[in-house]
């Protein structure tokens, strides 16, 4: 199933991968780190509370150690937000109610793929902003060691799930449905995350 889901999301891939690119720009600074957190925390916490609610996810695979709103808001707090900042961010309220592991999996495909990315980012912005990333790496950092493992056992969940071609078909148009969404949340939502902080 990973290997339908790269092949089958792969036109997506780039644009869910641009949001990176403020953090590789010459003239990165904390700003452009924080504005990267506050956007991905409006996407995943809204998510993580979306897995949480659907219905035997949980037998399935465990939500907890993949959970990272937690590590974001640790994150957003060391670079200056107060809590009450943090829950006053905006979030992305387009996520729909799943309703079964299928879509919930295919949605999950999508932060998931992106942790395989963290350790060259956070290695990357330590060079560029290592006070600030030293500090504020909870989320970069909330895979290391077990990013593969973690990656492998979704993989092992999305084939025990998805063992009906219809399902795996569910599983797909999900995630597609998740790139979409994700990348409407960054390029108009993101506004009002500009206003925010």
């Amino acid at each position: 199933m990973i290997e339908r889901l790269n092949e089958e999301t792969r036109a997506h891939h780039a644009e869910a991968e641009a949001d990176f690119d403020m953090l590789f720009e010459a003239e990165t600074t904390p700003r452009h780190y924080l504005l990267f957190l506050v956007r991905v925390y409006g996407f995943e916490a809204p998510l993580e509370s979306t897995l949480s609610m659907t219905p035997n996810l949980e037998l399935m695979i465990d939500l907890k150690e993949r959970t990272k709103a937690g590590y974001l808001a640790q994150d957003l707090m060391a670079l200056g937000l107060r809590p009450s900042e943090i829950a006053e961010l905006p979030q992305c309220l387009a996520i729909p109610q799943f309703r079964g592991a299928a879509e919930a999996l295919g949605w999950m495909y999508v932060i998931e793929r992106t942790t395989l990315a963290h350790s060259v980012v956070r290695r990357h912005l330590l060079t560029r902003l290592p006070r600030e990333v030293r500090n504020a790496s909870n989320y970069l950092s909330s895979y290391t060691g077990v990013v593969g493992t973690r990656w492998r056992k979704f993989g092992t969940t999305l084939d025990d799930v998805a063992r009906m071609p219809e399902i795996a078909s569910r599983v797909v148009a999900a995630a597609g449905e998740a790139f979409r969404c994700q990348r409407r949340w960054i390029q108009q939502d993101a506004q009002d995350t500009r206003a925010a902080i």
